[in-house]
């Protein structure tokens, strides 16, 4: 299924009154649903390796946490001077490739533009979060394991 058509579907469900909405085309299904104010999804304690894939566009999500989660980073406070990637979508982030395997990077650690800096898990797809600009790893903002909602500061780059 199309991308721009789960993009919709999101559209229509936060549009809505619909709590859960699923969709079967052929053999493929997508099933959307919505959790309660103020309660949250626990993360899976292990991730399998990222398969080879293209990145997908940021997809603009909003969600009840977006005031909580990001009023902290979008005030700028504890923010060092520099680049700040953020996350372009909902999902689970995860540091290093595999649970037992080296993080991507590391603060102090020198990135070029395109290195990735870890990965975001939504839908069981894995999409690599990669360095925009060249320069150093200031600041990890995000634990591994953790959910991570749309436009929270992942990394800062100076």
């Amino acid at each position: 299924m199309d991308l721009r058509k789960i993009k919709k579907l999101i559209d229509l469900l936060e549009e809505s009154n619909l709590a859960e909405i699923e969709i079967k085309e052929g053999e493929e299904s997508v099933r959307l649903a919505r959790t309660p104010r103020g309660t949250y999804m626990a993360a899976p304690a292990a991730h399998a390796p990222p398969p080879v894939a293209h990145a997908s566009p940021a997809m603009p999500m909003h969600s009840p946490t977006d005031a909580a989660i990001g009023g902290l980073a979008k005030a700028g406070t504890d923010l060092p001077d520099g680049d700040v990637v953020r996350a372009p979508m909902v999902g689970t982030f995860y540091a290093s490739p595999a649970p037992d395997k080296p993080p991507f990077v590391s603060v102090g650690q020198a990135v070029k533009a395109g290195d990735t800096l870890g990965i975001i898990e939504a839908m069981k797809m894995f999409n690599p979060i990669e360095a925009e600009v060249s320069g150093t790893v200031l600041k990890i903002l995000a634990e591994s394991g953790q959910p991570v909602e749309f436009d929270q500061p992942l990394f800062v780059i100076g």
